[in-house]
């Protein structure tokens, strides 16, 4: 872990923006030689996976909602747009009893670039009969006020890769796991993946841990040929994730896919239902 600059949209999985990490430690290995059979227990994934079900155990029980601003860059179409900033308050999802105590809860308020900036967008999971609110700011769309959205319709999903509802740390953690349980299965010698863990990288001058993981040879079981997870030292939760594709020409630079950076974060700020309500909104 939206649309056009004229077009009401949505934001997925979480992190943008694409700060150049000069990142050049030495690749994480195991010291000592492994033994065919002690391959699978020591995959040089295991400690990402570790640290990622750590921090969703952490997200799900101690972080109720946050404020930040979201930097989001994705490419679509074999097309990179300019990075999108949006203002966001985010309720977690609550499940207790195996029912939901309080649904993952969305406002986003568009900051950049200059063609959406003003844009609102409002979710919350099981309401609205699963419906996303949205309104523009400029142009003849601001003029229809707040429009009701089905936030996988094409509208709504129209230029990103994931639907509203799949937006926050929590999701993207979540993804994150499945995606190295994933790799780890089809990689099982670690044959084509490596990982390292760099610590003291800065994301707006936070100290942060940085898992990269690397797959050098592109192979269709794959998602990317780069991807790093920024966690903060202080927070103890991700701030930021990008993923790179192999590059276009040998030799070259790998190219940004994905990025997603979570700015100015705040935890358990107190966030209430007036904060996801439409009618309390400027229109």
């Amino acid at each position: 872990m939206l649309a056009s600059s004229t077009a009401l949209y949505t934001v997925g999985l979480g992190w943008a923006q694409q700060p150049r990490d000069q990142l050049k430690e030495p690749v994480f290995r195991v010291t000592k030689r492994i033994e065919p059979e002690q391959r699978q227990a020591e995959h040089p994934l295991d400690r990402a996976i570790q640290i990622a079900e750590e921090g969703l155990h952490r997200i799900r029980t101690q972080v109720s909602d946050y404020s930040c601003t979201i930097v989001k860059q994705e490419r679509i179409n074999g097309e990179l747009p300019p990075p999108e900033h949006m203002r966001a308050l985010i309720r977690n999802r609550k499940i207790v009893d195996g029912g939901v105590q309080q649904p993952l809860s969305v406002y986003l308020n568009f900051l950049k670039p200059d063609a959406v900036q003003g844009r609102e967008v409002i979710y919350v999971e099981g309401q609205n009969n699963g419906k996303m609110v949205a309104h523009e700011a400029k142009g003849i769309k601001a003029a229809f006020g707040w429009v009701w959205l089905n936030p996988d319709g094409i509208l709504a999903m129209q230029g990103q890769r994931y639907p509203i509802s799949e937006i926050g740390i929590e999701n993207l953690v979540d993804k994150l796991i499945e995606r190295a349980t994933r790799d780890r299965k089809t990689d099982p010698q670690a044959l084509s993946t490596q990982v390292r863990y760099i610590e003291g990288a800065k994301i707006n001058g936070r100290s942060c841990l940085v898992i990269e993981v690397v797959h050098p040879v592109q192979q269709p079981q794959f998602d990317f040929h780069v991807a790093r997870v920024f966690i903060d030292d202080q927070l103890q939760v991700p701030v930021r994730y990008a993923a790179y594709t192999w590059p276009s020409t040998p030799g070259g630079k790998p190219e940004v896919d994905e990025a997603y950076t979570y700015l100015d974060m705040k935890l358990n700020v107190g966030l209430s239902e007036a904060d996801f309500d439409y009618t309390k909104k400027a229109n």
